[in-house]
């Protein structure tokens, strides 16, 4: 195991290898560059957290909270979409804005952090009930495309499904998604 990797990895910091590093400021940057690496959520980590908070959902609800799923890319004034579960792939790309809705000024906005999340009560059929910032520039859609929020929130089962989602939210606000470049 390298220096390194003990230093990271010791729980003992009076026995850590690097506790008479010479320069404390350059050991300092040297461990939040190495862990910064490590803490790097890809793509296909994301997917497969947000397949299992899915069923999750599903499970404690006992039918399909989201029936739509998007990971979209907001920067530098484009949209993109980068990875879709849901009944109308075309048509979520093609109605984007409108179906933003009440979201949308949030969704927008650049006033949110990663971890953030907010639902609309009111988004009926297509339009969006929520989204979860997952990293800069990067958001999760959640969508019914049959109920609104609000006819979700009547069932008291709602209260259990929202849990695997606040976790999820966890996981991104300690892990962000990063694009590879």
């Amino acid at each position: 195991m390298s220096l390194l990797s003990q230093a990271i990895f010791s729980t003992d910091l009076d026995a850590s290898p690097l506790r008479k590093f010479p320069c404390p400021l350059a050991l300092e940057l040297l461990l939040c560059d190495a862990v910064s690496d490590v803490l790097r959520m890809t793509l296909d980590q994301a997917k497969k957290l947000i397949t299992a908070c899915a069923r999750q959902m599903d499970a404690q609800y006992k039918k399909i909270v989201f029936d739509e799923w998007a990971i979209i890319s907001l920067t530098e004034n484009k949209g993109r979409l980068l990875a879709y579960i849901g009944p109308r792939k075309a048509g979520f790309q093609k109605n984007f804005l409108a179906d933003a809705g009440a979201l949308r000024t949030s969704l927008l906005g650049g006033q949110t952090s990663i971890g953030d999340f907010e639902f609309s009560r009111h988004g009926v059929g297509t339009g969006f009930e929520s989204f979860l910032v997952l990293g800069q520039g990067l958001f999760l859609i959640c969508n019914n495309t049959v109920q609104s929020m609000d006819a979700i929130t009547q069932d008291p089962l709602w209260l259990a499904a929202q849990v695997p989602f606040v976790e999820l939210s966890d996981s991104f606000r300690a892990d962000p998604l990063v694009l590879e470049a």
